[in-house]
């Protein structure tokens, strides 16, 4: 018996990462959304339906805080610049863009395919 195989569009983490970041100017990483994933594998069809809908318009201010997740559009129309209130270092604005001010992946992809900067298909992320 011969073992069977497949061919798929594999994108490193951090490949990702800087497609995102350079496209949109904003501090990104998908391996820190959700409380942090495992290492792994994500698979991601495009495009196809997202989930901004059921995302928040908003969340706190506060680094690693229980609410994750916002739409695409509040995600995009907030400055990577403006600091959060009460914010005592630096790198704590990065870690918020990053854990909690990010938007659904799904939404990227399909605004990166309508973009041009992605095709049409099945891709599996490698999270590592």
């Amino acid at each position: 018996m011969k073992i069977k195989t497949r061919t798929v569009k594999m994108i490193d983490v951090q490949e990702w990462d800087d497609l995102v970041q350079k496209t949109y100017g904003r501090p990104y990483s998908f391996q820190q959304q959700e409380g942090c994933k495992e290492r792994g594998t994500f698979n991601l069809t495009v495009p196809d339906q997202d989930n901004d809908e059921d995302m928040a318009d908003s969340v706190p201010e506060e680094v690693n805080g229980e609410e994750m997740g916002v739409k695409f559009a509040s995600w995009l129309a907030r400055s990577p610049k403006k600091k959060l209130k009460g914010q005592t270092a630096s790198y704590q604005l990065d870690l918020w863009w990053e854990r909690n001010f990010y938007p659904d992946v799904q939404a990227v992809a399909n605004d990166l395919h309508a973009k041009g900067l992605l095709d049409a298909g099945n891709y599996v992320i490698d999270i590592w």
